[in-house]
């Protein structure tokens, strides 16, 4: 699935802030059928049951749209159950404890908050890719002081050959400012859960950033 990385341009989160439980496989399913690249889920302060619960009736939706999978936060969760990846934040595992449980074959992302993390992040080559946020405030990460969008171009340049996705409070309206300045992947979370026609929210996204990609002055993705 590392392959399947280089290429995405939306990733897209099962938050449970957002989605109830009951709505997690409808959910899953539009966003698939919308084209989404990656698929995380994202459970915080849910027991570990219901968290491998629920990825158990994820991954085979996944599975069939060919869709790399990530559990967020429990690498034990993640090889328990099968899934393509973990992602992990600042706070939480290092590196050489999440391979101790997952090893060499998943696919491990990191959280970044500011170019010094994601330059630690970058440095060690177990990381296959970082999230670098957020960049608005939101919902989801209240506690985070928004990073706004001046680094963004700096962070690609610097580490080129490293899968980056911009992250945090973004939404098809902004799009056109984050894409301008230099991302070429983003995360949509609230805009995707939110919208009233979830397939047709993740298609018109997709469409957006690639037009947008085709008409950027930002240097061309050498991933």
């Amino acid at each position: 699935m590392r392959s399947k990385l280089l290429p995405a341009r939306l990733y897209g989160i099962l938050d449970l802030g957002y989605t109830e439980p009951e709505n997690l496989e409808f959910t899953a399913k539009q966003m698939i059928a919308g084209g989404i690249d990656v698929l995380q889920l994202r459970a915080k302060n849910c027991s570990l049951e219901n968290i491998e619960k629920w990825a158990k009736q994820i991954l085979p939706l996944c599975r069939d749209g060919d869709v790399p999978f990530f559990i967020n936060d429990h690498p034990e969760i993640a090889v328990s159950v099968g899934t393509d990846g973990v992602h992990v934040g600042q706070d939480d595992l290092t590196m050489d404890e999440v391979r101790a449980v997952t090893g060499d074959e998943m696919l491990v992302g990191r959280s970044t908050h500011s170019v010094e993390q994601a330059a630690a992040a970058a440095a060690d080559p177990r990381t296959d890719c970082i999230g670098f946020g957020p960049l608005f405030a939101t919902p989801t990460k209240p506690d985070y002081t928004p990073i706004g969008t001046r680094e963004i171009q700096a962070v690609h340049t610097a580490h080129p050959g490293l899968p980056i996705f911009c992250i945090g409070g973004i939404k098809k309206e902004n799009l056109p400012e984050v894409i301008a300045a230099g991302a070429r992947r983003v995360v949509i979370v609230s805009g995707i859960r939110q919208a009233p026609d979830i397939e047709k929210y993740v298609n018109q996204s997709k469409e957006l950033i690639a037009k947008l990609l085709e008409t950027s002055s930002v240097p061309a993705d050498t991933n």
